[in-house]
């Protein structure tokens, strides 16, 4: 597949959004963004909520494929996960739709498989295959995200490569991330590969750096052209030495999810739809 042009980046001014939208460009991308908070230093940037079906609209015309970042990123309310994940995916889907944009990259997360065990030393990553085990109502938002990218490619033809995105930041912020971490210029990478490869028809991918301590089969994401350069190994000695390891039979030892699984990080409560940005 040919490289999209116009591409529409939601979530611009969130903790992901942030860092694309100076990275991305440099692979050939001219950026529409999209937030429902101002984009510092975008005054042209779309201020809209995912609950506005007719301003979703007139952002995804005459663009080539959409980047969906925005969304509630930590736990939160049913409700609220509901209005904001659930049915703002859906609003922005079926707004691809209505315009003929043929190709969504949808951030989804590994909260999607929160309650997987993690692999252990020796044991084989955990493939892409491996079921929905959601371990909060944010993750299960992502399980419907990835159904509905399924259904929207089945019935109506819209491509969409699902990321499910580990831990976004400059550096790793915890032990545990040094299995998740994904780098924001193999982030770029990784969504470049999402928006250029053919004939992907609704591909799941796990999205973290080429981490020595990694617990994910990156094998679907290479296949797209994905060739991740950094690894969180070098910051392992240091956050080993601040906070230790996490305690045998904590969540942060025995699941994927880790502390989500037992004691999720809030959403603010405030009107942002910015996401994602956790671990």
């Amino acid at each position: 597949m040919s490289a999209p042009r116009t591409v529409l980046l939601t979530g611009a001014a969130g903790n992901i959004g942030t860092p694309m939208r100076e990275l991305l460009p440099p692979y050939g991308y001219a950026l529409r963004l999209l937030d429902v908070v101002p984009v510092p230093g975008a005054p042209d940037a779309v201020l809209a909520d995912l609950a506005d079906r007719a301003a979703l609209r007139e952002a995804v015309r005459g663009v080539d494929a959409i980047v969906h970042l925005a969304g509630i990123s930590l736990e939160a309310s049913f409700e609220e996960v509901l209005a904001a994940n659930v049915v703002g995916t859906r609003n922005l889907y079926e707004a691809a739709r209505a315009e003929g944009v043929r190709r969504v990259v949808l951030a989804s997360s590994n909260h999607a498989v929160g309650f997987t065990r993690r692999p252990r030393a020796g044991e084989p990553p955990v493939p892409v295959g491996t079921p929905h085990r959601p371990d909060t109502f944010y993750g299960l938002s992502k399980c419907f995200a990835e159904d509905l990218a399924q259904l929207y490619w089945d019935l109506h033809g819209v491509e969409t490569v699902s990321v499910r995105i580990g831990a976004c930041f400059p550096e790793p912020t915890s032990v545990r991330n040094l299995a998740l971490w994904l780098s924001p210029a193999d982030c770029a990478r990784l969504l470049h590969a999402a928006l250029t490869a053919g004939d992907v028809g609704h591909t799941v991918v796990y999205g973290s750096s080429a981490n020595t301590r990694g617990w994910w089969d990156l094998s679907g994401a290479r296949a797209l052209g994905y060739a991740p350069r950094d690894d969180s190994e070098r910051y392992a000695r240091r956050l080993i030495a601040e906070q230790g390891l996490p305690p045998e039979g904590s969540a942060d030892d025995l699941y994927v999810g880790g502390r989500f699984c037992v004691d999720p990080p809030l959403w603010p409560r405030r009107k942002e739809v910015h996401g994602p940005r956790p671990d």
